[in-house]
């Protein structure tokens, strides 16, 4: 905590816009310009949900504009604090506490990232790659996201040819597109263009279209539910990638103050608790799925 003691800040923001999607979720645009200043990819925020509770919810930062000082957010409602939140209208002013957490980190070392996002784990792949873009690194993600839902856009057919991608799997995010980062997308429910499958199928048919030399150049970033991190954890090892995945826990205080959202990470020492909020929410993929 001690790190991010003079990054955190509370902001009192306004909602400029809040759309709602298929599948019970929202798109939540806020200006709040100390947050867009300092956040990084990986980040996230305690959000106010409504007056009357006092409890924050931790929602992952999908976008930030700094040269306006607006923040996107994607979240799901999921229970009673973010059904209230999905209430709340333009407008409207937002109690927010942000950015938190130990980002992803880019390394010159694995300059082809590969992207994986599911549900609303999807936010912060959107923000690597937005970083990526602004860092006009050599080469552009692939970012896979997977849902079981409808996505909360309208899915267009990719410009982009992607090595390795079986017939018919075009379907790409529109905001990745118009930033030329190529994508696919991922469910089992049929969704036109969409593989149907899971999201570590689809990098399986990537990797192995890859040579030998293109892929000892890929490192793995990932957030998303703990059996799709799982998974992504043991494809990683398959190929003997690095990988860095963001975890998703319930949080009380968000400042490590609670220890409420503790998971065991190996370290060199030997076994630990960690605080996602603060030790994390991004860690490396070997020291928590061993």
């Amino acid at each position: 905590m001690k790190d991010q003691r003079n990054t955190i800040f509370v902001e009192d923001t306004e909602i400029l816009e809040h759309r709602g999607f298929e599948g019970d979720q929202y798109i939540l645009r806020l200006r709040a310009p100390k947050v867009a200043s300092h956040a990084l990819p990986g980040s996230f925020v305690h959000l106010s949900v409504h007056p009357l509770r006092p409890m924050r919810r931790p929602i992952s930062i999908m976008r930030v504009m700094p040269e306006t000082g607006e923040v996107e957010l994607l979240y799901k409602v999921l229970g009673e604090g973010t059904a209230l939140l999905a209430q709340r209208k333009a407008g409207e002013s937002l109690s927010l506490l942000g950015p938190i957490g130990t980002p992803f980190e880019l390394h010159d070392s694995h300059p082809r990232p590969l992207l994986i996002g599911g549900g609303v784990g999807m936010p912060p792949m959107v923000f690597v790659a937005d970083a990526i873009r602004q860092q006009k690194r050599d080469f552009a993600p692939l970012v896979i996201l997977g849902s079981e839902v409808p996505f909360p856009f309208s899915a267009r057919p990719s410009e982009f040819l992607v090595p390795g991608m079986p017939d018919g799997v075009i379907a790409a995010m529109p905001l990745l597109e118009d930033w030329q980062i190529p994508s696919r997308l991922t469910s089992t429910r049929g969704y036109a263009g969409c593989h149907q499958g899971y999201v570590t199928d689809l990098a399986r048919h990537w990797l192995d279209a890859l040579d030998d030399a293109q892929r000892r150049q890929v490192e793995v970033f990932a957030c998303g539910p703990h059996p799709m991190l799982e998974a992504v954890a043991s494809l990683a090892r398959d190929y003997d990638l690095p990988c860095q995945v963001s975890l998703e826990e319930f949080m009380a205080c968000a400042v490590g103050g609670c220890a409420g959202c503790v998971v065991k990470v190996e370290t060199e020492n030997g076994p630990a608790m960690k605080r996602v909020c603060v030790d994390g929410p991004v860690f490396d993929a070997r020291t928590v799925f061993a």
